[in-house]
C-alpha cells in the first residue's frame, strides 16, 4: 500500500521520504551501520525503484532539481548530488541541496530515488511560507555530514529535521535511520508529527526538542542507542531531549512531546531528558522500555545551555493509560508536575536521595504509584487509600514522613521558562550539528531566530554581521542576515 510523507514547512524543512532503505558507511567513523535486516522488510530499497530520468549537479551549493513559486511533479526519476556548501546557506537557506522548492512553489516527487554526497547537502529542502513538498513511494541517502535526509550516515544529519524558523512537519509511514554523531531521527524547531513509522538512532538521542516547538509520535516505534556526544555540556545519554541551546536556532517557550499508542525503546541512559526550557511531556497507552538499568525514565536538570542558576527543566508529565518505570530525578533548580490518570501506573522512585527541586505529584482514582526506593516530593494529591503502593519505603512531602492509605491534597508548581536570552556557554554552541550534542545545525536543529514564537524571518540578503552575540554570532532571537557572497 502506497505510504506518503507530506511536509508543510513555513520556513523549511530538509527532508522527507515516504518509504525506505538499506544502511551505508558511517561518514568520520568509517563503522559500518546495521541494514535494519528483518526490521526493513516491506520497505523500498534503492533496487526497487525504476529510474528512468538521470538528473545531477555536481556545483557547490548548487540544485538538481530547484521548483520556484511553480507546480511540478516528477517520477521515476534519479537524482545524484555532489558538491560543498557552508552551515548556513545550506541549513538555513537551502544552499546545496539536491531537491529545493521555494516561493510557495508546489513540487510532487513519486517513486524516486535521490542521493547525495557533500558536506550540507540535505536531500530535499522546503523553503518559504506556503510551500508544499510531497513525497511519496521513494528513496533518500545521504552520505555526507550536515546532510539531512534518510538514512543518513555522516555527523549532524538528522533524519525528519527543521531548522530556525518554527513551521509544520507531517510525515506518515517510512523507514528512518541515523548513524552519525549529532544525528537523531527527529530534530525539532518546528511542530512536527510522525505517524506509523519506524524510527532508529544508532549512534545520538532518537528525538531532540529545541525551545518553544514540538514532535508528536502517532503509532509509531522509536528505537534510541544515543552512545557518542560532540561536547562535555552534560554526561547524560538519553533517548528524548528536551532543550533550549540559547544559540538563537529556537525562541523561548513551552515545548511538547506527546506519544500515543507508540513504543519507544532506550539503549543506553535515560529515557527524557529535560535541560533549560519548559515543556508538557503527554504520554498515552505507549511501551517505554529502557534497557538501561542504570538510567532514568525522566531527568530535569541543569547542564551545559543557558545561564546557571536558571537553567533547570521544568515538566509537565501527564500519564493517560500509561505505565511508567524507572526513577525520577529533579534536581534543585527544577520542577516536576506529575498527573497520573486513567489507569496508569508509576513504579519507580523520585528523588530518591533526598528533596531536590518543586516536584508535585496527583494520582487520579484508578492510578498508582509503587515506591521502588525512598522518595521525596513537595506535594501530593490522592484520595484516602487508594493510589501509592509503598512496597516497604518511605515517602516524605515537603519533609514529613507520609502514612500508607491517608489522604493528601497539594498544589501543583507553576512550569514556566527561568532562563534568561544571555549566550549559551562556550560561544553559544548547542549539541549538534556545528557543535554540540544532539542535533542540527549550529544548536541541535534550528527554528525561530527572530523570537516571534514561529513566524520565519525573511532570507535577507545583506554582508555578514559582524555580529554581537556569543563567538560574533548575532544575539539569541534573531536570524542570521544572508551574506552577499
Amino acid at each position: 500500500m502506497k505510504k506518503e510523507t507530506r511536509l508543510k514547512a513555513k520556513r523549511l524543512l530538509a527532508i522527507a521520504a515516504a518509504l525506505m532503505m538499506t544502511a551505508s558507511m558511517a561518514a568520520c567513523s568509517a563503522e559500518e551501520a546495521s541494514d535494519g535486516g528483518s526490521q526493513a522488510t516491506g520497505y523500498l530499497t534503492k533496487e526497487d525503484i525504476t529510474v528512468n530520468e538521470e538528473l545531477t549537479d555536481d556545483t557547490d551549493g548548487g540544485h538538481a532539481i530547484e521548483v520556484s513559486g511553480e507546480e511540478k511533479e516528477y517520477a521515476n526519476i534519479g537524482v545524484t548530488k555532489t558538491g560543498e556548501a557552508d552551515g548556513d546557506e545550506a541549513d538555513f537557506y537551502g544552499e546545496n541541496a539536491a531537491v529545493f522548492a521555494s516561493e510557495k512553489g508546489t513540487l510532487t516527487v513519486k517513486d524516486s530515488l535521490i542521493e547525495t554526497n557533500g558536506t550540507h547537502a540535505n536531500g530535499i529542502f522546503s523553503y518559504g511560507e506556503g510551500t508544499t513538498v510531497n513525497v511519496s513511494d521513494s528513496v533518500i541517502e545521504t552520505q555526507g555530514n550536515c546532510s539531512g535526509g534518510l538514512m543518513t550516515t555522516g555527523n549532524s544529519s538528522a533524519a525528519i529535521r527543521s531548522d530556525r524558523g518554527g513551521g509544520t512537519v507531517n510525515v506518515t509511514g517510512g523507514y528512518y535511520k541515523t548513524a552519525g554523531t549529532g544525528s537523531p531521527v527527529v530534530y525539532s524547531t518546528a511542530d512536527i508529527t510522525v505517524s506509523d513509522s519506524y524510527m532508529e538512532s544508532t549512534a545520538s538521542q532518537g528525538v531532540v526538542i529545541e525551545g518553544k516547538n514540538s514532535v508528536t509520535l502517532n503509532n509509531d516505534t522509536l528505537v534510541a542507542d544515543n552512545n557518542t556526544k560532540n561536547s562535555d555540556k552534560s554526561d547524560v545519554y538519553q533517548a528524548v531531549m528536551i532543550y533550549q541551546s540559547m544559540s538563537g536556532d529556537a525562541a523561548e517557550g513551552t515545548s511538547s512531546f506527546t506519544a500515543d499508542g507508540s513504543t519507544i525503546t532506550n539503549k543506553n541512559g535515560d529515557v527524557f531528558f529535560v535541560n533549560n526550557t519548559a515543556t508538557d511531556i503527554s504520554l498515552t497507552s505507549t511501551e517505554i522500555t529502557n534497557e538501561d538499568s542504570d538510567g532514568a525514565f525522566l531527568r530535569a536538570e541543569a547542564a551545559g545551555w543557558g545561564s546557571d542558576g536558571s537553567n533547570g527543566g521544568h515538566v509537565n508529565l501527564n500519564a493517560s493509560d500509561q505505565q511508567i518505570a524507572g526513577n525520577i530525578l529533579i534536581d534543585d533548580i527544577s520542577t516536576l508536575n506529575l498527573y497520573l490518570k486513567d489507569n496508569s501506573t508509576f513504579e519507580g522512585a523520585i528523588n530518591p536521595e533526598g528533596q531536590t527541586g518543586d516536584v508535585y505529584v496527583e494520582i487520579e482514582d484508578g492510578s498508582t504509584w509503587k515506591l521502588t526506593s525512598d522518595s521525596y516530593v513537595s506535594g501530593l494529591t490522592v484520595s484516602e487509600g487508594s493510589g501509592i503502593d509503598m512496597n516497604g519505603y518511605k515517602l516524605y512531602i515537603d519533609g514529613k514522613e507520609y502514612t500508607e492509605g491517608s489522604a493528601s491534597t497539594g498544589t501543583a508548581f507553576e512550569v514556566k521558562i527561568q532562563s534568561s536570552g544571555s549566550g549559551a556557554p562556550d560561544g553559544g554552541q548547542a549539541p549538534s550539528e556545528g557543535g554540540g550534542d544532539p542535533g542540527e545545525s549550529g544548536g541541535p536543529g534550528g527554528g525561530d531566530h527572530d523570537g516571534n514564537g514561529g513566524e520565519p524571518p525573511e532570507k535577507p540578503s545583506g554582508d555578514a554581521p559582524s555580529g554581537d552575540g556569543p563567538s560574533g554570532e548575532k544575539p539569541a532571537g534573531e536570524p542570521p542576515e544572508k551574506p552577499s557572497n
